[in-house]
């Protein structure tokens, strides 16, 4: 097996550890997705702001508090969610192409 190989190996399983079922949908965290882009979670979300109209529900959602609270309960990674005064947003897969789309960073740029 090449390093090229490996390396695509280690990505894809760390990107499928941080894919969430939530409301019966596969769902990325903003902040995962900041992560994975290359941005803060606020430009993150600021960029969607000013593209709200390109995220349709079946894109992006705000969770409620008692989801939030699920998720810093269940996954490891998300504890820094637990005082953040903010409800995050999980976007689907359409809704995370159309984010690195509206990203002005090298690694969404890349994506696309």
């Amino acid at each position: 097996m090449s390093k090229v190989e490996k390396t695509s190996i280690i990505a894809d399983e760390i990107l499928m550890n941080k894919i969430l079922i939530i409301r019966n949908m596969r769902v990325m965290i903003d902040s995962d997705l900041a992560e994975l882009y290359g941005v803060s979670t606020k430009r993150l979300n600021e960029a969607v702001k000013r593209n709200f109209k390109r995220f349709p529900v079946d894109f992006m959602f705000q969770l409620i508090q008692s989801e939030k609270e699920d998720l810093v309960a269940n996954c490891d990674h998300l504890k820094k969610l637990k005082f953040s005064p903010y409800l995050p947003f999980a976007f689907t897969e359409h809704g995370a192409v159309m984010l690195a789309s509206v990203l002005n960073s090298d690694r969404a740029i890349a994506v696309v």
